[in-house]
């Protein structure tokens, strides 16, 4: 079993700019990506792969293999799977809130293929047993689609639903939750800029 992380740090998370500018967001994504990786080396998975389209922010990367495709997303990740020869975890590097408890739950499916449906009808995580037999297609409602994939493809799945694991960090409110629900090294980043504040029954952030 081995897992894969599609990564990009230049530009990254264009939809955190009203909070972070562009050197905070890419230090922040390059924290949450060493604490994914190091919730899958406490799950015990040893063989991690970052796929990602530049060596930008890599360069001294050593708890992974860093493997480049500029292709497309979804283009780079079905070469990945069609070339792979046992299991296969896709998880996104913006998952700070994953466990190393989720990922041992999500391995152990006892279906073909386990789906982590994040906010907005995305895809967090993928556990596949056969990679050669599946194929992915991200973007839009991807978690449906990736439930019909299985299916249409003779493949079982099952669904894990899970409010830690399906949180990405894409907007500024899903900082709070991060800030409310996390540990490590990304909460403490983001804890250095802002705190947490009631406004009219509701938790925002506030810049320090």
């Amino acid at each position: 079993m081995r897992a894969v992380i599609p990564y990009k740090k230049a530009g990254a998370k264009s939809r955190l700019s009203p909070v972070l500018n562009l050197q905070e967001r890419e230090e922040f994504v390059e924290l949450m990506l060493n604490q994914v990786i190091s919730s899958l080396k406490g799950a015990g998975i040893e063989k991690v792969d970052i796929l990602s389209p530049s060596v930008y922010g890599l360069e001294e990367m050593t708890e992974a293999r860093v493997l480049l495709d500029e292709k497309d997303l979804n283009e780079a990740l079905n070469r990945y799977l069609k070339e792979a020869e046992e299991p296969v975890l896709i998880v996104m590097a913006d998952l700070p809130l994953l466990s190393t408890e989720h990922i041992k739950e999500i391995s152990s499916t006892e279906k073909d293929v386990c789906i982590v449906p994040g906010k907005g009808g995305g895809t967090n995580a993928l556990f596949i047993k056969n990679p050669s037999k599946y194929r992915v297609k991200y973007y839009g409602s991807s978690f449906l689609t990736h439930c019909s994939i299985a299916t249409d493809s003779g493949q079982g799945f099952e669904i894990y639903d899970s409010f830690m694991a399906g949180t990405d960090i894409d907007e500024p409110e899903d900082l709070v939750e991060l800030l409310i629900h996390g540990k490590g090294a990304a909460k403490d980043y983001i804890e250095s800029k802002f705190r947490l504040e009631v406004k009219r029954g509701r938790v925002g952030l506030v810049s320090l």
